[in-house]
């Protein structure tokens, strides 16, 4: 399974580490991403899900089942 939100696409950027002579190398910024099970009432049942913690607040302010609602609108979701 690959390192990206199920709910809102985040994935890894890359960029560089700048030392302090200027020298430039690549790096990689991973997504803060962490396991997390929520339950869904409509379909009583509950779902393990991949997530970003950005998408974790967006949970916790709009609730799990509009969430899931616009994930699908957008195609993360089948």
């Amino acid at each position: 399974m690959s390192r990206v939100c199920e709910l809102t696409g985040k994935k890894a950027m890359v960029g560089n580490n700048v030392s302090h002579a200027m020298n430039k190398t690549k790096r990689k910024f991973d997504a803060n991403l962490i396991k997390k099970r929520f339950f869904i009432p409509e379909e009583d049942r509950w779902v393990t899900l991949k997530i970003s913690t950005a998408a974790l607040k967006t949970i916790n302010k709009k609730g799990i089942s509009a969430v899931l609602k616009e994930a699908k609108e957008k195609g993360f979701i089948k």
